[in-house]
């Protein structure tokens, strides 16, 4: 095996190690998510690093390889270069580019539902420390229910009446709701006030923001139901008792 090889093989196996540690790290950060949107977001960008980093190990194999053809082999400190630069590569894309965690008036400009969901998923996370204990279990309630609403989302027209209200209730209450209570002083937010402090006030708005997006998801669901119903009457109109009779198990 020759000098530039071997060299060639080092280089190879520490970079496979930086990159598993970028990759362990990356699957630390996205098991924090609240939901499967989120993390989904957040897998997207794992990989974009990773594509980043691929190359950034290509360009640096083909540098050493045209060195070690040029010049006989590059020696220690040419392996000791190549390293730090497969070092410095992973660690340049273990943190860049970053996640990027949309904005209020973001949420507002998403027109597609399904988008919507996922993002205010990741929005929703980044609040969570300025919020009292109980409104951050209502947040995590909340993402777990997007989920749910998005999958229904996935069968429905854009144009369809239940992603307009979803695109109010998600991109617009739900935000509002949380910059106003950010706005209020922290020594304020316990303070009784117009009948309850703040806190509660949040907690209370989030309970209900809560049940509406329940009942958006249940109304979709019923649709998706009824749809499954037509079907089971059509079918026992088309073929009687036959499809029972001929069921796996019936004699």
């Amino acid at each position: 095996m020759s000098d530039t090889t071997r060299q060639t093989d080092a280089i190879m196996q520490a970079a496979g190690q930086s990159l598993q540690t970028n990759r362990e790290g990356g699957y630390h950060r996205r098991a924090g998510s609240i939901a499967k949107g989120s993390a989904a977001l957040k897998w997207k960008n794992l990989l974009r690093r990773a594509g980043f980093f691929g190359a950034a190990l290509l360009a640096i194999l083909a540098a050493v390889v045209a060195a070690g053809i040029v010049l006989n082999g590059i020696g220690f400190t040419g392996i000791v270069i190549a390293f730090f630069a497969v070092v410095a590569a992973a660690i340049l894309f273990s943190s860049w580019p970053k996640v990027k965690v949309p904005a209020r008036a973001d949420l507002e400009r998403t027109k597609d539902a399904r988008q919507l969901v996922a993002r205010t998923e990741l929005w929703l996370e980044h609040q969570r420390p300025a919020l009292p204990p109980p409104a951050i279990n209502l947040v995590d309630q909340i993402g777990v229910q997007l989920d749910g609403l998005g999958a229904q989302l996935e069968h429905i027209d854009a144009n369809h009446p239940a992603a307009a209200e979803t695109r109010k209730l998600v991109g617009e209450h739900l935000p509002e709701m949380i910059d106003a209570y950010r706005r209020i002083p922290d020594k304020l937010r316990r303070e009784e006030r117009a009948g309850g402090t703040p806190d509660k006030q949040l907690v209370d708005s989030l309970g209900k923001i809560s049940g509406e997006i329940d009942h958006v998801t249940r109304q979709l669901a019923e649709g998706s139901l009824d749809d499954l119903a037509i079907r089971n009457r059509f079918l026992e109109y088309k073929y009687g008792g036959e499809a029972v009779d001929a069921a796996p198990g019936k004699s």
